[in-house]
């Protein structure tokens, strides 16, 4: 079921609310957020006229790592927003958002109460918010007029063959796909650890966690479970 309101503060924040309550297959969309966020608490703009929505998964045991319903939700906006736009060239970047060039075009934020988690999606239809320090970018400013309501349901869908497959244990080939429409192995990265660490190197793929793989200078391999990743060399000024 979508849910649609006129004005929140945070899809996301609502969700978490009714956590105990929240069924899964649940999407709650506003036209307007007052308080959205992207992840490590940033502001994220209203964005009226952008998709701004929430769903829920109820965590089952023997499914995969939760933390790899991020990546999974990557692959339903990137497909979603290639049924729209299917001559634009856009990647993911791990481990929440999607990129024209150097340009964010979405991201996805995951909060987790007990054994639901909710994920905050967030795709610029209409226009892109202006954030410091990182480029933005919109799909009305490359030439596609996407409907909210219309994303909303295109989205829903795609999430739910994927959130079905996942389940089914179809994570491996979710995660060949990820990588596919991702920042190629051997993009330099640089990123900045919870403890505020930099670390650069290369990536080198996915865990079977979802963690990102990063190739270091001294030849070792180094997984990153979190953190804010820049791709270096390439114009990208956005971090996740």
């Amino acid at each position: 079921m979508i849910r649609f309101v006129p004005e929140t503060g945070s899809t996301n924040a609502d969700l978490l609310a009714l956590s105990a309550d929240a069924r899964e297959g649940d999407w709650l969309v506003a036209r307007r957020q007052s308080a959205g966020r992207g992840r490590a608490g940033r502001a994220w703009e209203d964005g009226a006229g952008n998709f701004m929505g929430s769903t829920v998964v109820a965590l089952r045991p023997g499914d995969p790592p939760a933390q790899t319903s991020a990546l999974v939700t990557g692959l339903a906006a990137w497909e979603a927003v290639s049924a729209y736009a299917p001559t634009l060239e856009h990647r993911l970047k791990w481990p929440n958002d999607l990129l024209v060039g150097g340009a964010k075009l979405a991201g996805i934020l995951l909060e987790r109460a007990g054994d639901i988690v909710v994920i905050g999606i967030g795709v610029n239809l209409a226009r892109a918010p202006r954030v410091d320090g990182r480029a933005t970018t919109a799909l009305a400013e490359l030439g596609a007029t996407i409907a909210p309501d219309d994303f909303a349901e295109t989205l829903a869908d795609r999430f739910a063959a994927h959130l079905a497959a996942w389940r089914d244990g179809d994570w491996s080939r979710q995660r060949e796909a990820w990588l596919l429409r991702a920042h190629p192995e051997g993009t330099p990265l640089e990123v900045r650890d919870c403890d505020g660490l930099r670390i650069k190197g290369n990536f080198a793929g996915l865990g079977a966690d979802g963690a990102a793989l990063l190739r270091l200078a001294d030849g070792t391999t180094r997984p990153i479970h979190a953190g804010d990743v820049e791709l270096v060399g390439d114009g990208d000024a956005a971090r996740g």
